[in-house]
């Protein structure tokens, strides 16, 4: 047999949890067609000698869906050993669109809730779609690397509701319409449907999806099994315990009615929960009702980056910075140096609560002035103490002087604790995900979470094994989100394949860098150790870099 690729002399860890076998793999026409030791020619031969081969990783948490748009690889998760992501989460898709103004709805949601501006929309993402599966259409010759895309709860209702989406629960008319919209998007490929609890619009009013009665989730979900496939992703309440062990219930409820899996994310170790123990404890009296519901975990500590030249949802709650933060940078600036402003401002921060409530806790990061320089390293309220400021006065005093650029730094908060971390992930009722990646990014990265895996839980601590961490990336939420053509190094299934060097794995700092369309700018975080990346078949990244290849597909 005449291969397109063999790959050979490998450490060969299948994604099932099975211990890795030294052997080659064979691919034809974008599958994996042998396993073992294989004789023949192939047009593309890769030595694998000293390497692990393992199915390419899944990343079931993103917003890429408009960076798919002009970026069909999704950078940078391929350099991550990525091949497959899941976008449309947190109920927000980019379709279905009835109108321009729906269209608009949709990029200030975007905006507010993750963090992607209207000037990178108005110049990278045409709106040339109404329709789900015409937006699936768009994106799918850009691809090189593949997308199981969700549909969003808020968008469908906007769609069929219009304003009403934000009012009220909807009529029995409204749910069927909405139904027929979700089976066309399953029809042409979509993944399932994602809702949210918690997220806000522009205004500060909840997103359509919070507007929906259990009936009407119920409804939706059964809309969406009728495919045979389908997942229900939510964003649970958060901010308040017990309102998001309600959540769990309701997805009990929904996973029972409509014979579904539902996962929330994100599930995160506290300084008040290490282990989640409240959060894990529902979902497993959920799985003793027979109910499929899982959380998502993240490896990394859930860091924040704050500019005041950005977007921070540490400010969300402040109103009168967050009016300000709405605003053009030279306005900011304006309204930043008032004097009168900025008595109300720091006034204002000094009762945040919430995420806000973490600001003395952050430390200056990279400035740019002069001036700035000896902040670098030191924490907001130490240098609000030392100078007899508050730490409101801090935060403009140091952003003013770098032309409101400077980097305010949260770290080590969020799932610090790595050893209760590990547990997280290790747990049954866990999906590995949650990275946000695409989202919020002026604020932190979310791509590069499997390399830290790799790199800090199975080869710095040993916490977990190699063969137990590629099969909680791969093989394991293949099988529980439905995405069946891929996860393993089996015969027959997608040639989505990394081969990395487990002794030099691993995940750099992350990077402010300008290449967003919209003179936006984001975080990234490179990766060293990997040698090669094959989506379908075809090699789409080297050590070289990003090939030309686009063998994607929405799966």
């Amino acid at each position: 047999m005449e291969y397109d690729l063999i790959i050979k002399n490998g450490l060969l860890i299948d994604g099932t949890g099975a211990l890795g076998v030294n052997g080659d793999l064979g691919v034809k026409d974008g599958k994996i067609v042998a396993l073992g030791k294989i004789e023949g020619k192939a047009k593309q031969e890769f030595n694998a000698h000293g390497r692990v081969v393992s199915p390419g990783f899944i990343d079931i948490h993103t917003h890429f869906d408009p960076q798919l748009c002009w970026d069909g690889l999704a950078t940078p998760s391929i350099e991550h050993g990525i091949t497959t992501v899941v976008t449309g989460n947190c109920s927000l898709s980019l379709a279905p669109i009835r109108d321009k103004a729906g269209a608009d709805k949709i990029v200030s949601m975007f905006g507010v809730i993750e963090d992607i501006k209207k000037t990178t929309f108005d110049e990278a993402v045409p709106f040339t779609w109404n329709s789900f599966p015409e937006y699936l259409d768009h994106i799918r010759p850009k691809l090189g690397i593949n997308v199981g895309a969700l549909i969003g709860h808020s968008a469908v209702r906007l769609y069929v509701m219009g304003a009403a989406s934000q009012q009220r629960a909807a009529t029995p008319d409204e749910i069927e319409e909405m139904c027929v919209i979700i089976e066309e998007a399953m029809a042409a490929g979509a993944l399932g449907i994602s809702s949210s609890y918690v997220d806000m619009d522009e205004n500060g009013d909840p997103v359509p999806s919070q507007y929906a009665d259990l009936d009407e989730k119920i409804a939706l979900a059964k809309a969406m099994a009728k495919s045979g496939r389908g997942i229900w992703q939510i964003v649970p309440y958060f901010p308040d315990l017990q309102r998001e062990l309600e959540n769990i219930r309701e997805l009990g409820e929904i996973s029972l009615a409509a014979g579904v899996p539902c996962s929330l994310q994100p599930v995160l170790s506290s300084p008040t929960s290490p282990k989640a123990e409240e959060i894990i404890q529902a979902l497993e009296i959920e799985q003793k009702r027979g109910a499929r519901v899982f959380g998502q975990v993240m490896p990394r500590c859930f860091d924040l980056n704050m500019r005041l030249s950005e977007t921070s949802m540490l400010l969300f709650s402040l109103p009168s910075w967050k009016a300000i933060m709405d605003l053009p940078r030279n306005d900011r600036i304006a309204r930043f140096s008032d004097p009168e402003q900025r008595q109300i401002l720091v006034t204002e921060m000094k009762t945040a609560a919430g995420m806000g409530g973490a600001l003395p806790f952050m430390t200056v990061g990279k400035v740019y002035s002069d001036a700035n320089q000896p902040y670098t390293g030191r924490s907001l309220a130490e240098i609000a103490q030392s100078e007899a400021k508050e730490v409101g006065e801090v935060i403009l005093d140091l952003s003013l002087a770098d032309n409101l650029d400077t980097e305010f730094q949260l770290k080590n908060v969020i799932n610090a604790d790595k050893t209760s971390v590990a547990e997280l992930i290790n747990h049954p009722m866990c999906h590995f995900g949650a990275s946000d990646a695409g989202a919020h990014i002026t604020q932190f990265c979310g791509t590069g979470d499997t390399t830290h895996l790799l790199e800090h839980y199975v080869r710095e601590t040993q916490q977990m094994t190699l063969e137990r961490a590629i099969h909680r990336m791969t093989g394991e939420v293949a099988k529980d989100w439905g995405l069946h053509s891929t996860g393993t190094l089996s015969i027959d299934k997608a040639a989505d394949i990394v081969v990395f060097d487990p002794a030099k794995v691993s995940v750099g700092q992350e990077e402010f860098v300008n290449d967003f369309p919209g003179e936006a700018r984001r975080y990234v975080r490179r990766s060293t150790g990997y040698d090669a990346v094959f989506v379908n078949g075809e090699q789409v990244y080297s050590t070289q870099g990003y090939t030309q290849a686009r063998a994607g597909k929405i799966i």
